[in-house]
């Protein structure tokens, strides 16, 4: 019995011992990093807008351009005709007339607007002022008051017959003036209802520009003798000279694109004999009265080139003025 358990464990130590496999381990899955997650859904959270815009903005930019290159009612089929529309723009008396009613009622409304609103912001800017909360929430509320119930007040301001102009104007013994059938006359009315709504939100931006600079300044200049204006051209003006030029541009380019206003206070066409005729409103009726969407397309980026045009300058004369 002993010399068979023996031979048994030798037995056993003769055979090798098999190793046990270990199981395959799955490889690990490879995980973005955190900047990556960040990144991506950074975009997922501002795509909604893009997407809008795109949809919204883009395409039509595009579609328009691709319109005016055809002569098209909306109903019937697009006829490729390809610079035909701005050739016969070039040719139409009635778009060079909504460009001069455009480029006049621009300058009656921008120049004098912009003098009254740094005007304006200055004076609200000043110290002794008292309510001045009351008064700066004023001044903006014309931005916000409907363009409609505008034109209606200002019809009645600038009737013929019963307007409080012409009433101050008997006084020195002008006749009435009809404002809604002479060129001037209308321009004026038009331009004075810009300037109304747009003063103060002008006054507000000069505003903010003006509490921006340091009271230092204008003590020191107290100190020196020098006066409220001359303190206002020496220091106010070169301090918020930036914030100029951006109303500038800024009112070149709603200029340009001025609507509502002689839409409302003219009626359809801009007048009888086209006097408050202006590119927008000539686009419009183009485009919605006519039913010609190519010619009206036509207009829309001939407009578009003279924006661009007018903000290159005013770019140009801005570098012009920080280098000086």
């Amino acid at each position: 019995m002993e010399q068979n358990a023996r031979v048994e464990s030798q037995n056993h130590s003769i055979v090798p011992k098999q190793k046990k496999q270990s199981p395959i381990e799955p490889k690990p899955k490879k995980h973005w990093k955190q900047s990556t997650k960040d990144h991506i859904s950074g975009y997922l959270y501002i795509s909604p807008f893009f997407v809008l815009f795109g949809i919204f903005g883009v395409f039509p930019i595009i579609f328009t351009a691709y319109i005016s290159f055809h002569r098209w009612n909306i109903l019937g089929e697009r006829e490729f005709i390809g610079l035909g529309n701005y050739a016969n723009l070039m040719n139409d008396p009635l778009f060079w007339k909504a460009l001069g009613n455009t480029l006049s009622i621009w300058v009656l409304s921008t120049v004098p607007q912009l003098i009254m609103a740094l005007t304006l912001a200055f004076i609200l800017n000043q110290a002794f002022l008292k309510g001045k909360q009351f008064f700066r929430l004023a001044v903006f509320v014309p931005n916000i008051t409907s363009v409609v119930a505008v034109s209606i007040v200002f019809g009645a301001i600038f009737g013929q017959h019963y307007g409080i102009i012409n009433y101050v104007l008997s006084f020195v013994g002008i006749d009435p003036i009809n404002w809604r059938s002479s060129y001037l006359g209308a321009h004026v009315a038009i331009a004075t209802m810009v300037m109304w709504r747009w003063v103060g939100y002008n006054a507000i931006i000069y505003l903010a520009a003006l509490q921006s600079i340091p009271n230092d300044l204008y003590e020191a200049a107290t100190i020196d003798g020098a006066t409220k204006f001359q303190q206002f051209l020496h220091i106010t003006i070169p301090m918020i000279r930036p914030m100029i030029i951006f109303t500038v541009i800024l009112s070149t380019i709603g200029g340009m694109q001025i609507f509502a206003e002689p839409q409302t206070f003219l009626g359809g066409g801009g007048g009888a004999i086209n006097q408050g005729l202006t590119l927008t409103l000539y686009l419009y009726e183009e485009a919605f009265v006519r039913n010609a969407f190519g010619y009206a397309s036509s207009i829309a980026w001939l407009l578009f080139i003279i924006i661009v045009i007018f903000s290159l300058i005013n770019l140009f004369f801005s570098n012009k003025i920080k280098s000086a």
